[in-house]
């Protein structure tokens, strides 16, 4: 029989030695059974705005109804450790929840085969025209030539993003007899390999798939993704699926090739602004919708329900959260000594992932002079979820990001050396993938705050922060001349720059700060120019 107690005065309600536990939003009521059955916890199903003493909880779960503020958490100083019951937590404040020592744990995996079926139900639905025969026949009409569809044995899939949720889709296209074409710029030719799937670029995939499915989390390179310049790439009569995130696929774009027929249909369970308010977009025969309803099954809501209790009664009893989204638990005196080197670390990680743009093997951290009297295993799982959060389509934490490492191939490791470059601490960080390395060093000073120091061996000084654009080039005169006009001719304002070379005539770089964010078009511009040979854009 369930322990579940609801009551409306939870301060009289707790035991000694029992925890208290409020469950914010509706959650199924099978998924908190851990929590419901065990003697250790006192659990109130209430709305935050509907309880009068929050100060007595320990634990809060929430779904996406509930917004966890700093004020809120000023509310629950006994607070530590909020679960959501989901793997989004745009709704928690994390950087208070940090700051006030609050775990924040989430449900990673638990609508990971929903949101598959659903995106494989919905590429059989629009190839068939299952909604609109459906409305149809209950108009009372009969009329199976208007509804001719396509088989999907024989079609080529193409997959853009293959995590979690691209690998199990990948799986069951394969009983369909359907080739595979799959695009991620930091899928290894061994994971490749291992899973069955073809790697390709991202425009071998829009140039031969026949329906394109997208699986990446939205960020500034993913948004608009598939915009008016890579549809046109696309085969005339393609498919597009997003059941990802809204912005993937460009709306005004998808509704212009629509338009001109190049488009066969599209299926979509997410939009740009949701609820969706484009009825334009949604008028079009051949365009088939739902309203974000990929994740919402009896099975997920039953599954992240389940995950985070379980989550939340070990931690409660002493257990490191496996699945935490900000900081482990930490004392304040450590957290405040740490706090600047896990800053400068998820940066670094963060500046690795945005300039390796290929599969990635291994990384390796090296540390020396005072950071190395701290818990380095900390600032270490930092820089791996800077590095890996850019690249999967899940939310990576310091936690989890060994694990999610490990799934991608990636070996990884840390060390203490005597040598500090001259400065007070250095953390010192080598990327190794299967064409080319990278490696960074860094230290935090205190009056100045986080500093890149080296980039590739070519001594620099700069702050990890903002706009940047790294070139690499033959030192010889006239470069950084051309590359200013060029930025020049694009309305482009350089605030800072750094230059480095070994040797004079041979190999330098360039770390040039700039006022806003650069478009790919200007970084094409710099490598067609003559002596510069590699131009990445940073976002910090």
């Amino acid at each position: 029989m369930n322990k579940q107690v609801v009551i409306d005065h939870p301060e009289t309600a707790a035991k000694e030695g029992q925890f208290n536990i409020l469950v914010s939003d509706t959650m199924s009521k099978e998924g908190l059974l851990p929590l419901l059955e065990s003697d250790k916890v006192r659990c109130v199903e209430k709305n935050v705005n509907d309880v009068e003493d929050l100060s007595i909880f320990d634990a809060l779960l929430v779904r996406s109804a509930t917004t966890v503020t700093g004020e809120l958490l000023d509310k629950m100083p006994k607070l530590k450790i909020i679960a959501r019951a989901g793997v989004g937590v745009d709704n928690i404040d994390l950087d208070a929840a940090t700051k006030r020592g609050v775990v924040v744990v989430n449900a990673p995996d638990g609508n990971t085969i929903s949101t598959a079926e659903h995106t494989f139900a919905m590429m059989m639905a629009v190839m068939r025209n299952i909604p609109q025969a459906n409305a149809s026949i209950k108009a009372g009409e009969w009329n199976r030539k208007a509804f001719q569809g396509f088989e999907l044995r024989g079609k080529t899939l193409g997959i853009i993003g293959f995590g979690r949720i691209g690998t199990q889709l990948a799986q069951r296209a394969k009983a369909f007899e359907m080739s595979l074409l799959v695009f991620d710029p930091f899928l290894t030719k061994e994971r490749a390999q291992k899973v069955g799937v073809e790697t390709a670029s991202l425009d071998e995939v829009l140039e031969n798939a026949d329906i394109i499915t997208v699986h990446t989390p939205l960020t500034k390179e993913t948004k608009g993704l598939l915009g008016m310049k890579n549809i046109a790439k696309t085969k005339p009569g393609v498919f597009l699926i997003n059941c990802a995130r809204g912005g993937i696929i460009d709306q005004e774009a998808l509704k212009h090739y629509l338009n001109n027929g190049h488009i066969a249909g599209a299926a979509l369970d997410v939009f740009e602004e949701e609820p969706v308010a484009d009825q334009e977009l949604l008028s079009f025969e051949k365009v088939i919708a739902t309203p974000h309803i990929a994740a919402s099954t009896k099975e997920a809501q039953l599954n992240v329900a389940a995950q985070v209790s379980e989550e939340v009664l070990h931690f409660l009893q002493g257990e490191p959260a496996s699945n935490s989204i900000n900081l482990p638990t930490l004392s304040k005196e450590v957290y405040e000594k740490v706090k600047p080197f896990y800053e400068l670390t998820k940066k670094m990680g963060n500046i690795l992932s945005q300039v390796m743009m290929t599969p990635v093997q291994e990384i390796d951290v090296f540390y020396g002079g005072t950071v190395t009297d701290l818990e380095t295993s900390i600032t270490t799982r930092s820089l791996m979820a800077g590095f890996l959060q850019p690249r999967v389509d899940a939310a990576v934490n310091d936690v989890n990001a060994s694990l999610i490492a490990k799934e991608r191939g990636i070996s990884f490791g840390e060390k203490h050396l005597n040598k500090t470059y001259g400065y007070s601490n250095i953390i010192h960080a080598v990327v190794r993938g299967e064409n080319r390395s990278f490696e960074i060093k860094g230290t935090y000073v205190k009056e100045y705050g986080p500093r890149i120091v080296n980039v590739n061996g070519f001594t620099v000084d700069f702050i990890p922060e903002g706009h940047l654009i790294y070139i690499q080039h033959n030192d010889r005169p006239g470069v950084i001349g051309r590359m200013g006009q060029l930025l020049a001719e694009h309305n482009v304002n350089i605030a800072t720059m750094q230059v480095g070379r070994k040797e004079e005539g041979g190999e330098a770089i360039m770390m040039v700060a700039v006022d806003k964010l650069v478009e790919d078009r200007v970084i094409d511009a710099l490598l067609e120019m003559e002596d510069i040979h590699i131009a990445d854009k940073i976002e910090c």
